[in-house]
């Protein structure tokens, strides 16, 4: 904590916002953010989250999450990792006043600068994978291949080996994308693809799929990139993308952060770019004509098991989706409520499949 979070990443969000920081209407937030990196380089006593309930909406979950911590006088050394890391991070929600209309600090997001970065440093990487990428639906073996290159690229991102590629993907077979599925199959602990594929076939194009989504930046353009694929082959109806309610975890991605995703791969010149201004146009058709919906929820920013999932939330996945496709260390943490658990033994299905609201 005295490390990575107080002198790295609190560190870089001072330096990054400097600018705003040393002004007047930011003269609070930046005070409250130097208290913080204090009291991480002591390892002090952690207190509960404070704000007002009438916009600060998450303040009684906080205050549930954080009353065994509180009462044992827990420092943020002593503190389940899980807990004290999340809780980090709303601690600098609430230095901005993320959520106060009234304040000048209303909705700033102090990562936002990291996340464009990210996005913009990734662009020849975006446009590489979405070129192989925008011939997929239309091939042979769709609801197979088509899929397992999808959900392949979305899982790894920017480590997958775009150089084994076919050199055109449209008509490519599983022959083809053989030494793909090698390369992308290591270290992978099972790969239920086949199964995922039909249980959309099953679905006959009607098929729900939500996107419990990690990081902005490379990351998102995959997800997305799966999302599409998705819709425009007729596996799914409809994609719904869960996403943080507020900046978390440096590059985790809100709506905006979506949105601003698809402006920026649309905004790119055609010379240079052109799958990204391409998929751009069709993800923005997603978003306008209902096939793509965001969501966000104070939940995802939350460090409780996913069997704690808000009775909304839970009602919403179990009857308004046919698949949930979750990402990133932080939720797989979630999904087993961050226990350890014998994979050889006890299958995923059991250990997960017994309580989460559709097939995951």
């Amino acid at each position: 904590m005295s490390r990575r979070v107080e002198a790295d990443i609190l560190a870089r969000l001072e330096a990054e916002n400097s600018e705003e920081l040393n002004t007047p209407p930011f003269k609070e937030a930046k005070e409250k953010i130097s208290a913080l990196r204090s009291e991480l380089r002591s390892s002090s006593r952690i207190r509960h989250i404070v704000g007002d309930p009438s916009f600060d909406l998450d303040l009684r979950d906080w205050g549930k999450i954080m009353k065994g911590v509180v009462d044992e006088g827990h420092t943020y050394l002593s503190a389940p990792w899980l807990t004290a890391e999340f809780y980090v991070y709303r601690r600098v929600v609430e230095a901005f006043d993320y959520f106060n209309p009234s304040s000048p600090t209303y909705r700033f997001d102090p990562f936002l600068k990291q996340k464009l970065a990210g996005l913009e440093s990734s662009v020849g990487s975006a446009e590489a994978l979405l070129s192989k990428m925008s011939s997929l639906a239309s091939g042979r073996d769709a609801a197979s291949v088509g899929l397992r290159v999808a959900v392949l690229s979305a899982l790894w991102g920017n480590k997958m080996d775009l150089s084994i590629w076919p050199a055109s993907s449209g008509d490519a077979g599983a022959d083809v994308f053989s030494a793909v599925f090698d390369a992308a199959a290591d270290s992978l602990l099972r790969d239920d693809t086949d199964r995922v594929a039909a249980l959309l076939a099953a679905r006959a194009g009607k098929a729900r799929v939500h996107i419990v989504v990690d990081n902005a930046g490379f990351e998102l353009v995959t997800d997305l990139a799966l999302a599409d694929y998705l819709v425009t082959s007729g596996l799914a109806e409809s994609v719904t993308f869960q996403l943080k309610a507020h900046p978390t975890f440096v590059s985790d991605a809100m709506a905006s952060d979506l949105m601003s995703t698809v402006r920026h791969l649309g905004s790119l010149p055609p010379s240079t770019h052109p799958s990204c201004r391409e998929c751009a146009a069709r993800w923005s058709d997603h978003l306008a004509g209902g096939r793509w919906r965001c969501e966000e929820d104070l939940y995802w920013a939350q460090p409780r098991a996913m069997w704690d999932m808000p009775e909304g939330l839970r009602a919403g996945l179990r009857e308004g989706s046919d698949l949930c496709i979750v990402k990133g260390d932080a939720n797989y943490r979630r999904l087993l409520g961050d226990r350890g658990w014998d994979y050889v033994k006890d299958s995923f299905e059991d250990v997960v499949g017994s309580y989460f609201p559709c097939p995951v």
